[in-house]
């Protein structure tokens, strides 16, 4: 599932043709913008926050499509791969959603976003090898502070009332969706038992 533009696969490429994959491109995003030319007193927290609150508000359609598609194949046990160009903003926003949908607490959310950083160096150099003619003007260009995450998720709340409401009323999405999505993507609780010497035993 690629969430990048058309004109994004069109210049970079998507994953070759294969019988063994069915490929979707599902461009969440509707609103271009240019990370990369952003002045240096853009802080990247709050105008991100305000990004992805756009792609939530303008791709309805798109994200509902892509929460079936992956509700779907979790139904199915079906391996699903969802990515964008970086893998941080779009990928990182319906990842957000899952999660969330998923009873994963926001703190940990956040917590794995902001792993993203560990790839900032790689970002930064294959956006120079890119782009050989011009200066990157944004220091904060390919890093993931938390006020992102939790500025849009406060976003939602604050629109939605929370990402199930989001999810439900916005999106159109059954009222159920959530609670089937994680009856087939969470494991089941350990029930475990007390062994003879008190130890607990069971599945970890």
């Amino acid at each position: 599932m690629d969430l990048r533009y058309p004109w994004e696969i069109d210049a970079k490429g998507r994953v070759p043709e294969h019988p063994s994959l069915a490929y979707h491109n599902q461009s969440i995003e509707h609103r271009p913008y240019d990370q990369a030319a952003l002045p240096p007193s853009v802080a990247p927290g709050p105008y991100l926050a305000a990004r992805y609150a756009e792609v939530a508000e303008d791709g309805t359609k798109e994200i509902r499509e892509t929460l079936q598609l992956i509700g779907a194949a979790a139904e199915s046990d079906t391996p699903l791969v969802f990515h964008c160009a970086s893998g941080k903003d779009r990928t990182g926003l319906v990842a957000a959603l899952v999660l969330s949908l998923l009873g994963v607490p926001e703190q940990t959310i956040t917590d794995d976003f902001t792993l993203t950083e560990r790839a900032t160096p790689l970002l930064v150099a294959d956006w120079r090898a890119s782009n050989p003619d011009r200066e990157l003007m944004w220091p904060a260009y390919g890093t993931a502070p938390a006020e992102i995450m939790t500025g849009f998720l406060s976003d939602l709340k604050s629109r939605y009332g929370s990402v199930e409401s989001y999810v439900t009323e916005t999106l159109g999405l059954p009222p159920t969706f959530a609670s089937a999505l994680r009856t087939h993507l969470l494991e089941p609780p350990s029930t475990g038992r007390v062994g003879p010497a008190g130890e607990h035993a069971g599945r970890t």
